[in-house]
């Protein structure tokens, strides 16, 4: 009975793992279906973030020339692109997400459609005017 016990709690931690942002994630662009890059979301003081960790199509030591304030000419490996999204259930809002290859900033909400899928929305006002990136858990 004690090891049902365990093994029950063990499956339910793998489960409510598997149902978490938190991880690596392969990057995907929306327009050429290339991988681009490795974020890594994390949790920090109940709020989700996401930085760059790996650049799969350009140099590590890339730039970004067109962002603006404190970001402008920083190194795109280990630039926090995602910040401020907020957790209900499987999906997560109320953020931002910013794009390096053009310098802008938008508005972001993410769902996990299965537990190695996030799909990943940036977007103007409202959800409507936006783009959707799947990405890919890293193993």
């Amino acid at each position: 009975m004690k090891y049902i016990f365990v093994l029950i709690l063990c499956a339910l931690a793998i489960s409510i793992d598997a149902q978490s942002a938190v991880g690596t994630w392969q990057t995907i662009d929306d327009e050429t279906g290339q991988a681009k890059s490795h974020v890594e979301i994390y949790e920090q003081d109940g709020k989700f973030y996401g930085k760059v960790v790996k650049l799969l199509l350009k140099p590590e030591d890339t730039v970004c020339v067109k962002c603006k304030g404190d970001k402008k000419d920083q190194l795109v490996q280990g630039m926090v692109v995602l910040r401020d999204m907020k957790a209900k259930k499987d999906k997560w809002a109320g953020g931002k997400i910013l794009d390096p290859e053009n310098g802008k900033e938008y508005k972001c909400k993410m769902e996990l459609v299965s537990a190695n899928k996030l799909e990943v929305r940036g977007f103007i006002g409202f959800s409507l005017l936006g783009r959707t990136q799947t990405w890919h858990r890293v193993k």
